[in-house]
């Protein structure tokens, strides 16, 4: 049993990192929740809360709440991408979501400017009304421009890579800097950047012809809803495709498509999904995957990489 002393020190711990919190969104002009549940920020629908979760009103917003957590020595985890499962006891520190930068603007040589909140469905409208080619890919991914930039985000059409030209970044001193695309490292689902927070991205597109971009997003987005189990929440792609070969084949080989733990399922569409039929926790989610994972090992001798994201207090 812990003793009197120890109990206090971790009352005057957790006193102070409340006055910390509060000291760090202080002056804030955007939304700021304390003890927010984050499943409701998650493509998966799944996720423990944030001691605070903060929605800066725009990148000056931003500056300042990075400069004053920095000053607090709180850590900061940014929100946004589908790639992601957060733990059942969530996040400690301030988690931030974009999702009040949603500006979009065009600049000369068909280039777009987007804000790291705005939604990929929204930008590939907006480049589609304006006869831009180049994002066609991205039919179908729900998170944002951050985030797929800083997962690399793509598909078989192509790779978030294919049209970065450079990206505004909000140090984590509290600067604003922009990295062109020649100082950045893009792989397979990964990008290396500067670090900080991607706060905006040009985009180098190309002329194109309205309908014709109008019939290949409504073909793949006909193909990912054939194939795809998009009416059910999920991360994407749980793992990364082995070389030469399919994630989803081998773990459907496996006898897996259907596996439950709990309501968390591996697609009876494609076996690399797993989806959230309704009251999945994360615990349930790792559970499967563990077991997946295993089972794939021993019927087909791959070992199956995660493509999927955890963070957060298990």
């Amino acid at each position: 049993m812990a003793s009197r002393s120890a109990r206090r020190a971790t009352t005057r711990s957790s006193t102070t990192r409340r006055k910390n919190l509060r000291a760090a969104v202080a002056g804030l002009r955007g939304a700021v929740t304390f003890n927010a549940p984050l499943g409701r920020y998650t493509s998966f629908r799944i996720g423990g809360p944030a001691d605070v979760l903060v929605e800066p009103a725009d990148i000056e917003d931003l500056v300042t709440l990075v400069r004053q957590a920095r000053a607090r020595k709180l850590p900061i985890f940014v929100v946004g991408g589908t790639n992601l499962l957060v733990r059942d006891k969530g996040i400690r520190g301030i988690v931030v979501s974009l999702s009040k930068l949603r500006r979009i603007t065009e600049e000369p040589g068909s280039v777009l400017y987007a804000e790291g909140g705005v939604g990929m469905p929204t930008l590939i409208g907006y480049a589609i009304r304006r006869s831009l080619s180049g994002l066609e890919w991205a039919a179908g991914i729900p998170g944002t421009v951050a985030g797929c930039v800083v997962m690399n985000a793509g598909t078989r059409l192509g790779e978030m890579k294919d049209a970065v030209k450079a990206v505004r970044i909000v140090t984590p001193e509290g600067t604003v800097t922009d990295c062109p695309a020649e100082q950045m490292a893009f792989s397979y689902r990964r990008a290396r950047l500067p670090a900080g927070i991607v706060a905006g991205v040009w985009l180098q597109l190309k002329p194109g012809v309205q309908a014709d971009i109008e019939q290949v997003v409504k073909d793949y987005l006909h193909y990912r809803r054939d194939t795809q189990p998009l009416t059910l929440p999920s991360a994407g792609c749980v793992f990364k495709n082995p070389p030469h070969d399919s994630a989803g084949r081998v773990v459907e080989a496996a006898g897996l498509k259907g596996a439950r733990v709990g309501d968390a399922q591996v697609s009876e569409k494609h076996a690399n999904f797993i989806v959230n039929r309704g009251k999945a926790t994360a615990k349930d989610v790792l559970a499967l995957i563990r077991k997946v994972r295993a089972q794939v090992a021993r019927k087909t001798g791959v070992k199956l990489e995660l493509e999927l994201k955890l963070v957060g207090q298990a």
